[in-house]
């Protein structure tokens, strides 16, 4: 139930293809292998990685995982050199979550998290790397 729950989580927080109004990042567009790694206070059981792919273009800088039913906004978002903050807001059944996340491109990798405050006051951190892995399919 868990694994289900943060996957929902982090797809809800990162299936968001923004548009970005200014710079460019040193980010080799193509298709990206994106794992990411989750914490969360309290929780005695390590959840496993989820890796995913994704086309990451200089306009969808953010990676996600697409879900249909995702009831996402993006509520801030900006370029700082090669680092791509952004902010979020999900609406679901239990409430609205929100999230604050980062990621610094160096070519073709990357690295940043994203952390996650859910209802009921609990908390949640992903960690994410990624690594270009050829061209978009």
């Amino acid at each position: 139930m868990w694994k289900k729950l943060l996957f929902f989580l982090f797809l809800c927080a990162a299936g968001l293809s923004p548009v970005w109004a200014a710079g460019s990042v040193d980010m080799q567009e193509g298709q990206w292998e994106i794992t990411t790694r989750v914490e969360m206070p309290g929780i005695p059981v390590q959840i496993p990685p989820m890796t995913f792919s994704q086309c990451i273009t200089q306009q969808d800088l953010v990676p996600k995982n697409e879900q249909p039913d995702n009831e996402c906004t993006m509520t801030h978002n900006q370029i700082d050199d090669n680092t791509v903050v952004w902010s979020v807001v999900c609406k679901g059944e239990g409430g609205e979550t929100r999230g604050d996340g980062q990621i610094t491109y160096h070519g073709d990798h990357f690295e940043g998290s994203m952390q996650m405050s859910m209802p009921e006051g609990m908390t949640m951190t992903n960690h994410m790397s990624g690594k270009r892995i050829g061209p978009c399919r």
